[in-house]
């Protein structure tokens, strides 16, 4: 972690600014802003050593549950229209776990049984895994099909967590991406920054080299230099002008994850050190978080 401890103090800095504003952990719940944030949180306390941030960390986890828990599963989010299960949102809580639980064991057990809950509701023999279930888990949503990445996901989190208490999973998951890598393709920015953050963790596999290499060559084509020693990538090759913070935060620990572009890495901070988007991403726990992981991934790299 030592790489980036120097950009602690902004993320302390920002973390303060947060909670002064209700923005987060103190603000509406979302999943997959929560699993990024438990990893910052058990990020900080590595680094520093300092048990408030591990309390800090429980202390979400506890809330998570108790507004976003459900007999199987967990809900999207905290706001009215963020009902249903997300299977990505869910592996990411899952990794979140898991490295809470590398302190306290107890959590790593969650992440498994959490696993175990809801693999069969989302997974769809040898078809794929579906991209979004009703809250209860009792069907698909309607108007979402399979997700493009989510047995992905689900490959690399079900192998992190535990090989041998998810092994027929694991196998489930394993023949969904062998049948899929060679013509995978990708276009969204953070779909692509997701691609090479998983490809990291096993990346002597043919897989993985595969996501490496092609997330690698579609990224390159949707990167903007905005001057100044500065750039972004856009949100799609198609859609040079647009541009989301979160989405490149993400996109940002993918590239650490792999050691790619480190100049490309310090463009990207020093665009969004002062960007805004003028909308209501500016106060949206998602960008600040997922900022704060891009300066300081932490246990996102482990």
């Amino acid at each position: 972690m030592a790489a980036t401890a120097e950009n602690i103090p902004k993320v302390l800095a920002k973390l303060q600014w947060m909670r002064e504003q209700h923005i987060w952990p103190n603000g509406l719940r979302y999943l997959w802003t929560d699993a990024h944030g438990v990893c910052l949180l058990v990020s900080l306390y590595k680094e520093l050593q300092e048990e408030k941030y591990l309390q800090e960390a429980e202390s979400v986890v506890a809330d998570v549950y108790r507004v976003l828990g459900r007999p199987r599963g967990l809900r999207i989010g905290e706001e009215p229209d963020r009902d249903g299960q997300y299977f990505h949102y869910l592996t990411k809580w899952m990794y979140a776990l898991h490295q809470l639980g590398k302190v306290k064991p107890e959590y790593h057990e969650r992440a498994v049984n959490l696993a175990k809950d809801v693999h069969h509701a989302f997974y769809v023999p040898g078809v794929g895994v579906r991209w979004k279930m009703l809250e209860d888990l009792s069907g698909p949503y309607p108007g979402y099909g399979l997700g493009g990445l989510d047995f992905y996901d689900g490959f690399v989190t079900y192998r992190l967590l535990d090989p041998t208490a998810l092994s027929a999973e694991i196998v489930n998951m394993q023949q969904l991406v062998m049948k899929d890598y060679k013509k995978f393709s990708c276009t969204q920015d953070l779909g692509l920054g997701e691609c090479l953050w998983m490809s990291h963790f096993f990346p002597d596999e043919e897989w993985a080299k595969t996501l490496r290499q092609r997330s690698e060559v579609t990224l390159d084509s949707m990167w903007v230099p905005a001057g100044e020693g500065s750039g972004y990538f856009c949100r799609h090759p198609a859609a040079r002008s647009t541009v989301f913070g979160f989405t490149n935060f993400g996109v940002l620990y993918g590239l650490q994850s792999v050691g790619l572009w480190p100049d490309r890495v310090s463009q990207l901070h020093e665009f969004f050190h002062t960007y805004k988007s003028g909308d209501a991403y500016d106060t949206k726990s998602i960008t600040h978080v997922m900022h704060c992981n891009s300066l300081f991934p932490g246990v996102m790299l482990e």
